[in-house]
């Protein structure tokens, strides 16, 4: 029996090897990808003969006091990692996935939010003081003094100064 599976797996590395050399003869790789590619071939082949696995993803299912515990004014707890977050964009992007894939694969209710709430008020906030949004209006003091730029500043000190 064992001589069966050496001859099969010697006969399916002599198969990867031929596949790889005939892939690398018309493509440049580079040599640090030469492993890489040749264990993705090889596993590729001992996969041939097997069901293929069912693309669907599957969704955890979580219950609505996992939900509410996930969601606090200062963070939103990823379910991926268990860590908090003031916004979850950039983790699900590091992790590959939007967040609407992120909704549906942890079963999440649509008005689940993607920022914590205290982050979302404090850029709001932000916004406001700015005078972002307001089209064609006059924007506050605050407003106006935090758009000058320094020198503009420097020359309004000087000129009260004097």
């Amino acid at each position: 029996m064992d001589e069966i599976t050496s001859l099969a797996d010697t006969s399916m590395i002599e198969k990867a090897a031929e596949i790889v050399s005939a892939y690398v003869s018309n493509n440049s790789v580079r040599a640090a990808d030469l492993p890489e590619l040749i264990a993705s071939v090889h596993a590729t082949l001992g996969n041939l003969g097997k069901p293929a696995v069912s693309a669907e993803p599957q969704v955890e299912t979580l219950t609505p006091a996992q939900i509410k515990k996930s969601v606090t004014p200062d963070a939103i707890y990823s379910f991926i990692d268990g860590k908090p977050y003031k916004t979850l964009k950039r983790h699900l992007t590091k992790h590959g996935i939007s967040f609407e894939a992120y909704r549906a694969r942890y079963g999440l209710p649509v008005d689940y939010p993607s920022t914590a709430a205290s982050y979302s008020a404090k850029r709001s906030e932000l916004a406001r003081t700015l005078g972002l949004g307001q089209v064609n209006r006059d924007r506050s003091e605050a407003a106006r003094s935090a758009s000058r730029t320094s020198k503009e500043r420097r020359k309004e000190e000087a000129a009260t100064a004097e």
